[in-house]
């Protein structure tokens, strides 16, 4: 293991990750994702999470998109050659620690991405089902759902969906809403190893985010709910947890302190256009600067109530 399981996300803000003495490079981790030309989402989300957590992203885009901070106004997908090309020739060159997988435009890309991915059985795998922005712009079709269902949820080590795209993948046949236990039950019986579901779009008075393992509840973690709206917090916790897994943490505490590192995003988050707040990913390095001088310590959050 590259990272004792009880080292906290804050040690990538003071470079003390304790890896191997002298590693020859950071944890790698790939991404598939779509283009956020606004920084917020998508593949910059990504890039900047897993870096400012000590790993070194790559990147594979599957779609262009035109958005800001509003929503999104188009989505691109790029030809699914292109997409396994850019996979293919980057897994031929580098060892890989976790794969990240966001939006992918296609049911062509689901299909490629996937047999790509088959060829690597052992390394962890977190899936995003981003099926709509935070204004609910519609990112995936039926026909993409069920390829997700079928084609990539077998492979997942860690789905991260919210609650209402929990619903939709879980969907079934009878005419009733299914529970969030019952919906965790179905994605995890399609073949996900785990199911973190999150609380951000419950009604409740604060955020719980619910670990699902197939013997039932892994963890819960309750979070003071942020006022506002934010873009790409759902890319930077699935990132978080890939860069925790690529540093050794096993899943339980990977999902715990992705969730530390993701709050403090969107603690600091910023508005920089007219529309949604942006998580700052780069939080601590603005702490330690606001600092001189002094050694800083970062600590986990102690807003955070947790069972497992």
């Amino acid at each position: 293991m590259r990272l004792p399981a009880n080292l906290a996300w804050a040690a990538c803000a003071s470079l003390a990750f304790m890896r191997d003495p002298d590693p020859e490079f950071p944890p790698i981790v790939l991404t598939f994702a779509a283009s956020d030309p606004s920084g917020g989402a998508g593949l910059q989300a990504d890039v900047l999470t897993l870096a400012s957590m000590g790993c070194h992203p790559l990147s594979v885009l599957t779609a262009i998109t035109v958005q800001d901070t509003m929503g999104v106004e188009g989505v691109q997908a790029l030809d699914a050659a292109w997409v396994a090309d850019q996979a293919r020739c980057l897994l031929e060159d580098m060892p890989i620690d976790a794969f990240k997988i966001g939006v992918l435009g296609s049911v062509e890309n689901i299909a490629a991405i996937a047999e790509i991915l088959s060829d690597y059985p052992d390394v962890p795998l977190i899936l995003d089902p981003v099926l709509a922005s935070g204004r609910g712009d519609e990112l995936s079709s039926e026909e993409m759902t069920h390829a997700l269902r079928e084609l990539l949820l077998p492979q997942t080590t860690v789905l991260t969906p919210n609650s209402m795209e929990a619903r939709r993948l879980a969907e079934g046949d009878d005419d009733e809403e299914p529970t969030l236990i019952v919906c965790a039950e179905r994605l995890l019986a399609m073949g996900a190893e785990f199911v973190l579901v999150t609380g951000t779009h419950e009604q409740t008075p604060d955020v719980v985010n619910t670990l699902y393992g197939r013997g039932g509840i892994v963890r819960s973690d309750t979070w003071p709910r942020l006022s506002g709206s934010y873009h790409g917090s759902g890319c930077t916790l699935a990132a978080a947890i890939a860069a925790m897994l690529a540093n050794g943490l096993d899943v339980p505490e990977a999902v715990r302190e992705a969730q530390d590192y993701t709050w403090n995003t969107l603690k600091k988050a910023y508005r920089p256009g007219m529309g949604q707040f942006l998580p700052d990913r780069l939080f601590w390095a603005r702490e330690v600067a606001d600092t001189p001088g002094e050694s800083v310590e970062i600590s986990r959050s102690p807003d955070a109530r947790s069972r497992h």
